[in-house]
């Protein structure tokens, strides 16, 4: 089995939803962001999602926008990026790792060579926000062929003919992005989050996580009741932003990780 499906596997005998937290990595430095990388899964992170920089980052709005800002301005890129997970794995061997991000820098540092490393580093999975099912031979299956999975994106306006396609070469798990926008603008109905959970379910046996607006650890714990994961990106990026230093920046991240955490694992109880 792989980390994301034994991962997945333990939280379903302990009866409780995984909390999913992402951050850009480089962001607001490469020692900070590898501080909050290291110290995440004490927080009660379950899985991480790695952001990879990227100068157009279509699909997140303004806190994850300016993440990529910060972090490209402080030279971080794929290589770099890579390194982090190395150094991040020399520690821990537990916690599943995902990159996410777009194609053009996977693009430009070479599929192949790109595979190999991050297979290397101790990658489990990617989420590549603009490739497309109809793109699957251009990394997701190469990628599923080395053992990463390949997490597919599921929208609200991804309908019953076009999740059989979306969801076909999924692997890992399902995130569902739960409002028609980018990062970090507004939140779904928990009816709605109900109903796209049942919905989903009927078309995979993966694990659905559900993301983009979640903030708080009430609101990430009543969607924990309903969903297999809690996704929280720019509620952690927002915590970097508004820090005086790095150190603030890594205690802010770790602390509202803290705190989700107790809302997400109490959320069955």
């Amino acid at each position: 089995m792989s980390r994301l499906q034994t991962r997945f596997a333990q939280l379903k005998e302990q009866n409780r939803a995984a909390l999913v937290t992402f951050v850009t990595a480089g962001d607001p430095s490469y020692d900070a962001s590898l501080a909050i990388l290291k110290g995440l899964p004490g927080a009660g992170a379950d899985v991480i999602e790695l952001g990879m920089p990227f100068t157009d980052p279509m699909a997140d709005g303004p806190s994850i926008q300016l993440a990529n800002i910060r972090a490209l301005a402080g030279k971080q890129n794929l290589a770099k990026t890579l390194q982090m997970v190395r150094e991040f794995r020399e520690g821990n061997q537990d916690t599943p790792l995902v990159l996410m991000g777009y194609f053009n820098p996977i693009h430009y540092y070479g599929v192949a060579r790109f595979i190999s490393d991050a297979k290397e580093a101790g990658v489990d999975g990617l989420i590549v926000v603009d490739l497309p099912p109809e793109h699957n031979e251009d990394l997701c299956q190469p990628a599923q062929a080395a053992g990463i999975d390949f997490i597919r994106l599921t929208t609200p306006t991804t309908d019953d003919n076009r999740l059989p396609t979306v969801l076909a070469g999924s692997s890992g798990f399902v995130y569902y992005v739960s409002v028609a926008g980018v990062t970090g603008a507004g939140s779904a109905t928990l009816e709605h989050v109900q109903e796209a959970v049942t919905r989903l379910r009927r078309h995979t046996q993966l694990p659905v996580c559900i993301g983009f607006g979640i903030r708080t650890a009430e609101h990430a714990a009543s969607v924990a009741r309903l969903a297999d994961g809690v996704v929280v990106g720019s509620a952690l990026v927002d915590q970097i932003a508004k820090a005086d230093s790095p150190e603030q920046a890594v205690d802010g991240v770790l602390n509202l990780c803290k705190t989700l955490a107790e809302g997400v694992r109490g959320a069955r109880a």
